[in-house]
């Protein structure tokens, strides 16, 4: 899961996008589609921009409501509640809760309106009874490719007992399972390794003030382990800003310009594992279509693949691959 949280978009807006014609009857009618984001920067950029992209690639007539939930469930709800009056025929989300969003969702879908779920969702009850599909990058295996690159670099630095703290976002259950992977992954090959602290920090300024905290009171800390973008930028910062250059090195989620350009420095961030914003918006989009042309996948979650990045080359692959900054 991607986290940040700014105050951006948070007006409705609408963008029509043309298309061509001569489809099949099903495929004629014009579609309105609403579209909700937990921000407006960062990944959610990347996200809006893979649906704007795939709108203008559908070759249909199609309009997107858009919103920004500002990661507030309350706002989620009623901006739900206004895609339902509005008339959209699918809904694509990423739930801010999968506790408190889920009385929404349900609204909608008894409002008989296709709920797409992206990066994070309901939990797996509400989500087979009130989700059509959910595009997604699988949480675990996104752990375990960081924890297995973890792996390799403790083992190449010859230290079999290394101590680690996580910067999590386990408001959210992906996170937890991010975690896990992680883990997993990480244990099976350096059985010695230690987590030695797990706290919330998945904004930047809490992920920075936290990473802090945790140097203070470790000082022999070997590692940080960041579930998403906020909290991997946040342990970097605090590394450096505490003078841990060469002692602390840093494992994340999520690639965004900045975290980037760490990686390009790579004299603290190791290794980051992404799920492409416009690669998932896109897929959202193509599944809200064929949820509403009566072609829902049967298994609901539908995959997307994840990157590894964890040398300074593929830093700067990435930043060359976005040089609009959106991820």
């Amino acid at each position: 899961m991607k986290l940040k949280t700014t105050a951006a978009l948070t007006a409705m807006t609408m963008l029509a996008f043309g298309a061509a014609t001569g489809f099949a009857s099903a495929q004629d009618k014009d579609l309105k589609i609403g579209a909700i984001y937990m921000d407006a920067q960062g990944f959610y950029a990347g996200v809006r921009k893979g649906i704007q992209t795939g709108a203008t690639d559908a070759g249909r007539k199609l309009e997107i409501i858009e919103t920004n939930a500002q990661g507030d469930v309350s706002k989620e709800s009623s901006f739900i509640d206004s895609l339902i009056s509005a008339g959209v025929q699918a809904i694509i989300v990423s739930p801010v809760s999968a506790d408190g969003s889920y009385r929404a969702i349900q609204r909608a879908h008894d409002a008989g309106i296709p709920v797409v779920c992206y990066n994070t969702c309901l939990g797996e009850k509400d989500m087979k009874e009130f989700v059509s599909a959910y595009a997604i990058g699988d949480p675990y295996d996104f752990g375990h490719k960081l924890g297995d690159a973890a792996a390799e670099y403790f083992l190449a630095e010859k230290k079999d007992a290394p101590k680690i703290a996580v910067l999590n976002c386990e408001f959210v259950e992906v996170c937890v399972t991010r975690r896990k992977g992680f883990e997993e992954a990480l244990m099976a090959r350096v059985p010695g390794a230690q987590i030695v602290a797990n706290q919330e920090g998945a904004t930047l300024d809490k992920a920075v003030s936290v990473a802090s905290t945790m140097l203070s009171s470790n000082p022999d800390l070997d590692a940080f382990f960041g579930e998403a973008g906020g909290a991997t930028l946040g342990a970097a910062r605090a590394v450096k800003s505490q003078g841990r250059v060469g002692k602390t090195v840093v494992f994340g989620g999520d690639m965004t310009t900045e975290i980037a350009q760490e990686l390009v420095d790579f004299t603290v961030i190791k290794a980051v594992v992404d799920i492409s914003g416009q690669g998932l918006g896109k897929l959202a989009l193509a599944q809200a279509i064929k949820s509403i042309d009566g072609q829902a996948p049967a298994d609901i979650k539908v995959p997307y693949e994840i990157d590894l990045y964890n040398t300074a080359e593929s830093g700067k692959a990435w930043l060359e691959a976005h040089s609009d900054g959106i991820p």
